[in-house]
Protein backbone atom coordinates (compact mmCIF):
# COMPACT_ATOMS: atom_id res chain seq x y z
CA UNK A 1 0.00 0.00 0.00
CA UNK A 2 0.91 3.71 -0.85
CA UNK A 3 3.11 5.08 2.59
CA UNK A 4 4.04 8.39 2.87
CA UNK A 5 6.68 8.95 6.07
CA UNK A 6 7.12 12.67 6.99
CA UNK A 7 10.43 13.55 9.12
CA UNK A 8 11.42 17.18 9.98
CA UNK A 9 9.48 18.91 12.05
CA UNK A 10 10.14 20.78 15.03
CA UNK A 11 10.20 24.18 17.26
CA UNK A 12 12.58 26.59 15.74
CA UNK A 13 13.37 30.73 15.97
CA UNK A 14 12.51 33.08 13.55
CA UNK A 15 14.70 33.64 10.67
CA UNK A 16 15.64 29.91 11.13
CA UNK A 17 15.90 27.39 8.73
CA UNK A 18 13.80 23.93 8.52
CA UNK A 19 13.58 20.93 6.52
CA UNK A 20 10.89 18.55 5.53
CA UNK A 21 10.78 15.04 3.77
CA UNK A 22 8.63 13.02 2.19
CA UNK A 23 9.72 9.52 1.88
CA UNK A 24 6.90 7.53 -0.72
CA UNK A 25 6.79 3.80 -1.24
CA UNK A 26 4.19 1.80 -2.56
CA UNK A 27 3.80 4.20 -5.74
CA UNK A 28 6.00 4.91 -8.74
CA UNK A 29 6.92 7.74 -7.28
CA UNK A 30 8.27 9.29 -10.83
CA UNK A 31 4.73 9.80 -11.90
CA UNK A 32 3.31 11.49 -8.96
CA UNK A 33 2.89 14.69 -8.27
CA UNK A 34 4.17 15.82 -4.73
CA UNK A 35 3.37 18.71 -2.49
CA UNK A 36 2.77 20.08 1.39
CA UNK A 37 -0.22 21.38 2.36
CA UNK A 38 -0.46 23.23 5.67
CA UNK A 39 -3.09 24.30 8.54
CA UNK A 40 -2.89 26.26 11.78
CA UNK A 41 -5.39 26.22 14.35
CA UNK A 42 -8.27 27.97 13.23
CA UNK A 43 -7.00 28.54 10.11
CA UNK A 44 -8.09 27.17 5.92
CA UNK A 45 -5.54 24.57 4.94
CA UNK A 46 -3.46 25.95 2.63
CA UNK A 47 -1.22 24.67 0.15
CA UNK A 48 2.20 25.58 0.50
CA UNK A 49 4.13 24.13 -2.29
CA UNK A 50 3.98 21.34 -4.77
CA UNK A 51 6.60 19.82 -7.77
CA UNK A 52 4.88 17.78 -10.80
CA UNK A 53 6.04 14.35 -11.09
CA UNK A 54 8.78 15.73 -13.50
CA UNK A 55 10.34 17.60 -11.66
CA UNK A 56 10.16 20.59 -14.09
CA UNK A 57 7.29 22.76 -12.56
CA UNK A 58 7.02 23.79 -8.91
CA UNK A 59 4.28 26.26 -7.06
CA UNK A 60 4.70 28.13 -3.79
CA UNK A 61 1.47 29.71 -2.02
CA UNK A 62 2.43 33.58 -2.18
CA UNK A 63 3.16 33.30 2.00
CA UNK A 64 6.17 31.31 1.31
CA UNK A 65 7.76 32.37 -1.92
CA UNK A 66 11.08 32.99 -1.91
CA UNK A 67 11.41 31.40 1.16
CA UNK A 68 10.67 27.77 0.76
CA UNK A 69 12.06 25.69 -1.95
CA UNK A 70 10.89 21.94 -2.94
CA UNK A 71 12.69 19.09 -4.87
CA UNK A 72 12.70 15.42 -5.66
CA UNK A 73 15.27 13.01 -5.41
CA UNK A 74 13.87 10.13 -7.81
CA UNK A 75 16.68 7.95 -6.37
CA UNK A 76 15.39 7.82 -3.23
CA UNK A 77 11.68 8.51 -3.73
CA UNK A 78 11.89 11.57 -1.31
CA UNK A 79 10.45 14.80 -1.69
CA UNK A 80 11.87 17.40 0.86
CA UNK A 81 10.87 21.00 1.73
CA UNK A 82 13.30 23.15 2.23
CA UNK A 83 12.00 26.61 4.79
CA UNK A 84 13.89 29.52 5.46
CA UNK A 85 13.73 32.58 7.27
CA UNK A 86 11.14 31.08 8.97
CA UNK A 87 8.28 33.03 10.89
CA UNK A 88 5.80 32.67 13.47
CA UNK A 89 3.21 32.60 10.84
CA UNK A 90 4.73 29.76 9.88
CA UNK A 91 3.59 27.63 12.41
CA UNK A 92 1.39 25.06 11.67
CA UNK A 93 1.21 21.54 10.85
CA UNK A 94 2.54 20.45 7.36
CA UNK A 95 1.17 17.10 5.95
CA UNK A 96 3.10 16.03 2.47
CA UNK A 97 1.05 14.47 -0.22
CA UNK A 98 1.35 12.69 -3.27
CA UNK A 99 -0.96 12.98 -6.46
CA UNK A 100 -1.11 10.80 -9.35
CA UNK A 101 -0.68 9.00 -11.71
CA UNK A 102 0.43 11.95 -14.14
CA UNK A 103 -2.11 14.97 -13.65
CA UNK A 104 -5.24 13.14 -12.17
CA UNK A 105 -5.76 10.71 -9.80
CA UNK A 106 -6.50 10.41 -5.73
CA UNK A 107 -4.37 12.12 -3.24
CA UNK A 108 -2.24 10.35 -0.39
CA UNK A 109 -1.31 11.93 2.36
CA UNK A 110 1.68 11.48 5.00
CA UNK A 111 0.55 11.37 8.63
CA UNK A 112 1.78 15.48 9.35
CA UNK A 113 4.62 17.34 11.18
CA UNK A 114 4.46 20.03 13.57
CA UNK A 115 6.43 23.38 12.62
CA UNK A 116 6.44 26.23 15.87
CA UNK A 117 8.29 29.03 14.89
CA UNK A 118 8.87 31.23 18.19
CA UNK A 119 9.16 35.24 17.72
Amino acid sequence: QVQLVESGGGLVQAGDSLRLSCAASGLTFSVYDMGWFRQAPGKVRELVAAIRWSGTSTYFGDSVKGRFTISRDMAKNTASLQMTNLKPEDTANYTCYARGPYYSGPYYWGQGTQVTVSS
